[in-house]
């Protein structure tokens, strides 16, 4: 079974979105963690824009990365420049793809146009998830 690893900086917004889409569109099909360079906790509006596309995340960790982690990934998925500088040499037959998106826990002005900026991340990550799953060859409804 794939195991499919999304790292940012934080563990916070887009990683936590990117997995949470990966389980959601995946399901069973595959394994799916994300982790920080950092361990921020989860962002509430990343949350919160989950839940309206119909997509629970709560029970999702914001979690520092760890060698047992990069040792059982089969993709590694870096949705950050600074992870993509600061990821470690990965173990050997561990894949690399880089996702260079915008945070948007870095948004500004009123709360409306920050959940603006949360809603089209949220979106992106999701065009691109499918597009990777459809990649690996995986079956998905």
């Amino acid at each position: 079974m794939m195991n499919i690893l999304f790292l940012c900086t934080g563990n916070s917004c887009r990683s936590q979105i990117a997995e949470g889409w990966a389980r959601h569109i995946g399901g069973d099909s595959i394994v799916v963690q994300s982790a920080g360079i950092e361990r921020h906790g989860q962002n509430p509006r990343a949350i919160a824009v989950m839940r309206e596309a119909g997509v629970d995340i709560t029970g999702q960790e914001s979690i520092s990365l760890s060698k047992e982690m990069l040792a059982a990934a089969d993709l590694v998925v870096t949705v950050c420049g600074h992870a993509d500088e600061h990821c470690p040499v990965l173990p050997a037959g561990v894949q690399k793809e880089h996702w260079p998106l915008d945070d948007p826990a870095r948004a500004t002005g009123a709360e409306a146009e920050i959940m603006d900026v949360f809603r089209a991340s949220r979106d992106d990550i999701q065009r691109r998830v499918i597009g990777l799953l459809r990649n690996l060859g995986l079956k998905f409804e």
